[in-house]
């Protein structure tokens, strides 16, 4: 089977594992609603499903197609010395911790060292760092591309953040490289475009 037809077979069972769970939450158009337990708040342009299982405590995902298929994610006023994600095995690989005293150039590096252990990341590379405004402040827009272990499926996303007041502001926007990714992207920038503290 070539490379190609491997990565659409991936994309399809993803497709057919991943129907959107009830307890979820539609998260309508056009609203401005707070996200992640936090002061952060969005306006989304498209309607989205919010997951009922968070990715850890002051953070939410919303989908449009389903996990896994295209994660939007919020982490809200993270404070100094808590993880992004729930700790997975905090004794033996506990996951890095937010710095109230973080550049924006850790932001990055902070993202890529808790997927390898929360995610089960097998690569993972920051393709692209530029300094941003985020919510009025001085931030970090990055790309980044990662797969999981045991699997061939790459995907992409893309994350804006900031440091303010100590505590960590992050929107993820991530899906499969092979179509979902690009799908969503535009729907997910809105709602990162209107982000505000």
């Amino acid at each position: 089977m070539s490379k190609k037809l491997a990565l659409l077979a991936a994309v399809a069972t993803l497709a057919c594992a991943a129907p959107v769970a009830a307890g979820n939450k539609l998260i309508p158009a056009g609203q401005r609603i707070a996200v992640a337990k936090s002061a952060m708040t969005v306006q989304p342009g498209a309607e989205w499903n919010k997951l009922s299982e968070r990715p850890g405590r002051n953070a939410e995902t919303w989908t449009q197609d389903g996990d896994e298929l295209n994660d939007l994610s919020f982490y809200g006023g993270i404070e100094s010395g808590r993880p992004l994600f729930r700790e997975v095995d905090k004794k033996n690989r506990p996951l890095p911790k937010v710095s109230a005293t973080m550049l924006i150039t850790d932001i990055p590096v902070l993202l890529e060292n808790s997927y390898r252990i929360a995610r089960d990341a097998s690569s993972m590379a920051i393709d692209t760092i530029a300094p941003i405004q985020f919510a009025g402040n001085k931030g970090v827009r990055f790309t980044y591309t990662f797969s999981k272990q045991n699997e061939t499926l790459q995907r992409r996303g893309e994350a804006r953040g900031a440091v303010v007041g100590g505590k960590l502001y992050l929107v993820t926007y991530e899906a499969p490289s092979l179509y979902y990714y690009d799908r969503s992207a535009a729907a997910a920038r809105v709602v990162a475009d209107s982000v505000r503290l």
